[in-house]
């Protein structure tokens, strides 16, 4: 291709370009009518082109807005979709508080209208649960507070207060009368009550079991309205009251008729009564016995009515006797006949109901309530206290102890009033033997009164008859109560005995000591028994021996006194000079005292046998005569050797008998 040369190879495809262009714009312009007919396409094709585009963004828009409607009926459709699902719930939830709000027909009718029979009580402690339950389901939090506030469960609550308001009407004035009747109906029955010639026991089974019917009532009708128990509560006092004093006036009437007993006279140490004291040796333990079964009857069943109502009109108070337990701590005879008597039945009212702490306030009003309850029977243990008072003083004592054996088993809160009766009895037991000891005191101190008494006063031995009875009537704690008459009755004796004894001073300390002997003779055996008498015992020797002294001392200078009275001088010098002096003093030289031996002690021996007889001569009490005489013999044998050492200190150079010889002669007198 003569590609040698570059310029020239170029040169030749230059030209060759050239020529190819021209052809190619020699075809082209050949082909005119074909460019037009494919520019007329091609101008067609653009304009379809335009016309496409066009209806594309017309489509597009339509489209923008179909989508957009599309999005608005979805949201539409979703909220129509939640809509009718809170819809649904809202009538599931509107479905529920009508049935909350709904009343039954039979509820409606029971609280309403009616009957409180026995076989109809299953009805109305349904209704009372329903309108209890209904009720707290419109109180927060049960209800939900968005609904409080809604007309229609404003009404229903008005409703259903409406309805409770009515119910405890009609229950509280059935229940008053229901317990008018059934107390009324026990009365009427005369067999029921203690008669002549029989002691009935007062058995409360058959009312506590109908009275149990409507337990569960009574504690519907205490969460619907408190405030209606204290009427039923009053209403249900006043009742049993009538019935509780009518059982126990009749049984403390035949009880004191049936009871046979010899009175015995409360004169025990008055000073005109004859010595025998057999008048007041009768048996009457039937009277203590007689109260004993008072108590075992009345107190256990009073503390069972306590009990039973505490529980039976709600009070929320502990139990009055422990599981097991008995009111008096102790199984008696007719506990073992009847071992339902002591079940009240009551504790299983509520088994939800386990409140057991002390409410102040609730035992307020219990021991108000048991005080309508129980208020007047006391006087019918009274009437059987005086009436065994009046046949025998001193079975207060028994009655004492047997009262304080009651009242120890007496600790429950319940058992208020119980309590209360039995501090009282105790105190009226009190009084009535304080009356008996200040009229015993009285009969004492009326001895004053008599004409001129020697010997033994006719209340020393008739003291100690009265203390032998009074210790065997002791039970229990009723030591206090004999220990305080003891020391009345002592002190009373032993000042009466010394005015006695001052009215005649010539005999005073041979009244005082033949009485002192004889109250220790006659308590000898109580005194070691009995620390009280003991101490008085005590007291009366040392007054004895005090007296002894005195008495013994009268008579030794009554025979002796020129003796004993140059005795006494010269003691009474020698405080003041020597010894050695002492015989030249006036009077008290050796010549006087050789007149005064020779006068007080020649013939000696009858000098002693005249003071054996003066304190023979006065002495009702021959028993005394023995030791008063051995304690005077003593008494003149101690001054006498005085007397000799004295002599031997001051007359050295004197011969006065000896101490040896004047004891051998008392020895052998």
């Amino acid at each position: 291709m003569g590609i040698g040369e570059a310029e020239a190879f170029s040169e030749r495809l230059k030209r060759e370009v050239q020529a190819l262009e021209a052809a190619n714009v020699h075809a082209i312009l050949e082909n005119e009518p074909l460019i037009d007919e494919v520019l007329q396409g091609l101008e067609a094709a653009t304009s379809c082109v335009e016309d496409m585009d066009e209806w594309l963004g017309i489509f597009n828009l339509k489209l923008r807005h179909m989508r957009e409607d599309i999005e608005s009926i979805e949201s539409r459709n979703n909220k129509l979709e939640m809509q009718s699902v809170n819809n649904k719930a809202l009538i599931e939830e509107l479905d529920k508080l009508l049935e909350r709000l709904r009343i039954p027909s039979e509820y409606a009718a029971s609280l309403t209208g009616g009957s409180f029979d026995e076989a109809r009580m299953l009805q109305n402690i349904e209704a009372c649960e329903w309108l209890t339950n209904a009720l707290r389901g419109l109180e927060a939090p049960n209800l939900d507070p968005s609904y409080a506030n809604m007309r229609a469960v404003k009404e229903k609550r008005a409703e259903l207060d409406k309805l409770k308001t009515t119910f405890v009407r009609r229950a509280s004035e059935f229940l008053r009368n229901y317990f008018t009747s059934l107390v009324d109906f026990m009365t009427s029955d005369k067999s029921y009550f203690s008669q002549r010639g029989q002691l009935k026991r007062p058995d409360h089974a058959d009312l506590r079991y109908k009275c149990r019917t409507y337990a569960r009532l009574l504690q519907h009708l205490k969460s619907l309205d408190k405030n209606c128990l204290g009427s039923l509560r009053k209403a249900y006092c006043t009742s049993l009251n009538l019935l509780l004093r009518r059982e126990a006036r009749e049984f403390a009437n035949e009880l004191r008729a049936s009871t046979k007993a010899s009175r015995n006279p409360t004169v025990w140490l008055e000073g005109s009564v004859g010595s025998n004291q057999n008048v007041n040796s009768a048996d009457t333990s039937t009277v203590s016995d007689a109260y004993a079964k008072m108590l075992t009857i009345f107190i256990p069943l009073l503390v069972d009515e306590s009990s039973f109502f505490a529980h039976f009109m709600c009070f929320e108070v502990p139990a009055l006797v422990p599981p097991g337990g008995l009111a008096n701590g102790n199984k008696s005879a007719h506990d073992e006949d009847d071992a339902n008597y002591d079940d009240l039945g009551i504790m299983d009212i509520d088994e939800n109901d386990n409140k057991a702490g002390k409410n102040t306030g609730e035992l307020e009003a219990l021991n108000e309530s048991l005080h309508d309850l129980l208020d007047g029977i006391q006087e019918d243990f009274y009437a059987v206290v005086d009436w065994a008072y009046k046949i025998d003083p001193l079975r207060c004592i028994s009655m004492h102890g047997i009262t304080e054996r009651y009242i120890s088993g007496q600790k429950a809160d319940a058992a208020g009033f119980v309590r209360i009766l039995l501090d009282d009895l105790e105190s009226r037991i009190s009084m009535q033997f304080s009356r008996f000891v200040d009229e015993a005191c009285h009969q004492i101190e009326r001895n004053e009164r008599n004409v001129r008494q020697l010997g033994v006063l006719s209340y020393i031995p008739r003291f100690a008859t009265l203390a032998t009875r009074m210790e065997q009537y002791i039970q229990g704690q009723s030591r206090d109560l004999v220990d305080q008459a003891y020391a009345k009755f002592v002190t009373t004796m032993f000042l009466t005995l010394d005015k006695i004894a001052k009215a005649d001073p010539k005999y005073e300390d041979i009244m005082l000591l033949e009485n002192y002997a004889a109250f220790q003779n006659s308590l000898y055996d109580l005194a070691n028994m009995v620390p009280t008498l003991a101490k008085f015992y005590h007291e009366a020797s040392e007054s004895y021996e005090q007296a002894c002294t005195r008495h013994i001392n009268v008579i030794i200078f009554y025979q002796f006194e020129r003796l004993f009275q140059f005795v006494r001088r010269i003691e009474d010098l020698m405080y003041t000079i020597p010894p050695e002096e002492i015989p030249f003093q006036l009077g008290l030289s050796k010549m006087d005292l050789r007149k005064v031996v020779k006068s007080s002690l020649s013939g000696v021996d009858k000098f002693i046998s005249a003071m054996y007889k003066r304190l023979q001569k006065n002495l009702t009490s021959e028993e005394l005569l023995p030791s008063l005489w051995d304690k005077c013999k003593k008494e003149f044998l101690d001054k006498y050797e005085s007397f000799a050492q004295l002599v031997a200190k001051i007359y050295p150079s004197e011969n006065v008998p000896s101490v040896s010889e004047m004891r051998d002669l008392l020895a052998s007198m």
